[in-house]
């Protein structure tokens, strides 16, 4: 473990005993915030240089929107948590070679976008200004979180006419407890985490477990879904893939990879091939 988070880990777990509430009340600011944002990498460059930027607001905070093409036939690009647009980069020129044109953003808090934090409601209401902006979607390619965020778009407005979910999150309620093992913190920590999320982080909000769960009233889901998780993703678990293609069916597609894991699946070639045939397919139906 990182030097740093073995130090938070001893702090939190130490002062859970003296000071539970104020231990939990550490855990839930870490939990909010991404800590450090992501740069755009060399090999991203070029592609992210292209995209014309424009910018919305959510919360009051500024978002960064990225476009590449003159906005027809849009396509919505969700990155994950500690992320940005630019690890969509590849993705770009095999779309636009399908006369689509891809459409991404940075979340709050993370790559050019302000504020500190985001959650997958923010996700949502993104998704919903840019369709007011650029009309349905013809897909959407989701990574980690932003999974999380797509399903939940499409279930309240959003409209896509397919998904790709790139080592999706599935099970909303898994967070809390997984942010806790990665830190090696105790369970009166993450009892009090799971509290504040839901009647602070989420206030006002019914159940959020159920709501932002991605496998929660699959039928409100309409277009066809091609999943893809490493079998070996550390991150987020493959039980979270099998727990969608239970929920959707035949309506879904799991592609099941080996040695990508959590992040290098996102750009591996194989995986964008399979990911622009899904949406190539998709097009032909479209044109019968």
């Amino acid at each position: 473990m990182d030097p740093a988070l073995a130090l938070v880990r001893t702090a939190l777990n130490t002062t859970s005993h003296l000071a539970p509430r104020l231990a939990g009340r550490a855990a839930y600011e870490l939990f909010q915030r991404p800590l450090r944002r992501s740069a755009v990498r060399p090999a991203e460059r070029e592609i992210h240089r292209q995209a014309a930027v424009e910018r919305i607001a959510v919360n009051g905070k500024e978002v960064v929107v990225y476009r590449w093409g003159d906005g027809a036939r849009p396509v919505l690009l969700m990155h994950g948590w500690r992320s940005r647009a630019s690890r969509f980069a590849p993705y770009v020129p095999r779309l636009r070679a399908l006369g689509l044109s891809p459409v991404a953003f940075d979340a709050p808090g993370h790559g050019d976008s302000g504020g500190r934090a985001t959650t997958v409601l923010e996700y949502r209401a993104i998704a919903g200004q840019l369709q007011d902006g650029y009309g349905g979607f013809e897909a959407i390619v989701a990574h980690s979180l932003g999974v999380a965020g797509a399903f939940l778009a499409l279930r309240e407005g959003v409209r896509a006419g397919r998904l790709v979910a790139l080592a999706g999150v599935s099970e909303f309620a898994y967070l809390p407890g997984a942010f806790c093992a990665g830190l090696g913190l105790g369970p009166v920590i993450e009892r009090d985490l799971r509290h504040r999320i839901e009647h602070e982080l989420f206030a006002g909000t019914e159940d959020p477990w159920r709501r932002f769960d991605a496998a929660h009233r699959p039928e409100e889901v309409s277009p066809p879904i091609l999943v893809v998780h490493d079998e070996g993703d550390d991150v987020v678990g493959i039980s979270h893939a099998r727990r969608l293609k239970a929920a959707y069916g035949d309506r879904l597609e799991l592609l099941v990879t080996r040695g990508l894991g959590h992040r290098r699946i996102v750009a591996e070639p194989t995986v964008i091939d399979n990911a622009i045939g899904f949406l190539s397919a998709g097009q032909e139906v479209s044109a019968a």
